[in-house]
C-alpha cells in the first residue's frame, strides 16, 4: 500500500512538473508574444487539474508513509518553483 501511494505520487510529481514548464515556457509566450490566449487557457486548466491531483496524492502518500511535516512542505514548495519537482524526484524514489 505504501509503495503504491508513493509510486503514484512520484508519477504525478513528474507530470505536474512538465505541465508547469509547458504553461510557463510554451503557453505564456504563445499568449503574450503571438496573441494566442487559448494556449494559456488549455495549458492552465490542465496544469490546475494536475496540481490538485498532486496535492491529493501528496496527502495520501504523507498519510501512508508517515513523512515528517517538513518533508511535505518541501515537496509542496518545490512544486511551486519551476524545475522544483525534478529536484525532489530522488527523495520520492528513496521511499518507493
Amino acid at each position: 500500500m505504501i509503495k503504491n501511494s508513493v509510486k503514484k505520487f512520484g508519477q504525478i510529481n513528474s507530470i505536474e512538473g512538465y505541465s508547469y514548464l509547458i504553461l510557463l515556457f510554451i503557453a505564456m509566450p504563445m499568449k503574450y508574444y503571438f496573441g494566442y490566449p487559448i494556449a494559456v487557457k488549455i495549458a492552465g486548466m490542465l496544469h490546475g487539474i494536475l496540481f490538485i491531483l498532486f496535492c491529493l496524492l501528496l496527502l495520501l502518500a504523507y498519510k501512508d508513509t508517515k513523512w515528517s511535516f517538513n518533508e511535505n512542505i518541501i515537496f509542496f514548495i518545490a512544486s511551486l518553483i519551476p524545475f522544483g519537482t525534478f529536484f525532489t524526484k530522488n527523495r520520492i524514489k528513496a521511499y518507493e
